[in-house]
């Protein structure tokens, strides 16, 4: 069994401004409202720890490509339970914006009994997360 999750938003600034912000995870707790703290070297191959809220997981790091895509994938005490697979993918558009695509795919025999979860909660998350994220760069980015 597996669900998907897809959100995108449009952000005024270049994929290096956005990428900038989003993996400065030392100044998330100051702007982020779902992801309250990155840590850990963001290393192919390596595990960081990723805290939402109360929850905290330990997941490896699968892609790290500077200004472009940043995702790890996750699992609840082992394989095969409840995996998740985070991605942020940064999209040029060419016109001095960026569309940000934040996305996870859980997969797991917990994914039906978490359906409720992953119909409400889960995208409201990611979409005040891409909000918070579109602000604080689009802030950052303006010039006086």
């Amino acid at each position: 069994m597996s669900k998907e999750i897809k959100t995108s938003i449009i952000i005024q600034a270049s994929p290096a401004s956005v990428w900038e912000v989003l993996t400065n995870f030392e100044a998330y707790k100051d702007w982020n409202p779902f992801i309250k703290s990155i840590k850990g070297d963001a290393v192919v191959g390596k595990t960081i720890t990723v805290s939402f809220g109360k929850m905290t997981f330990k997941p490896i790091v699968l892609v790290y490509d500077k200004n472009q895509k940043f995702e790890w994938i996750g699992h609840l005490f082992f394989k095969g339970i409840f995996d998740g697979k985070h991605t942020f993918e940064l999209i040029d558009n060419g016109d001095g914006t960026t569309t940000l695509i934040q996305s996870e795919t859980f997969k797991g025999v917990l994914v039906p009994f978490l359906s409720k979860m992953l119909r409400d909660e889960v995208p409201a998350n990611f979409k005040s997360m891409n909000e918070a994220l579109k602000k604080q760069v689009e802030e950052q980015s303006v010039v006086f």
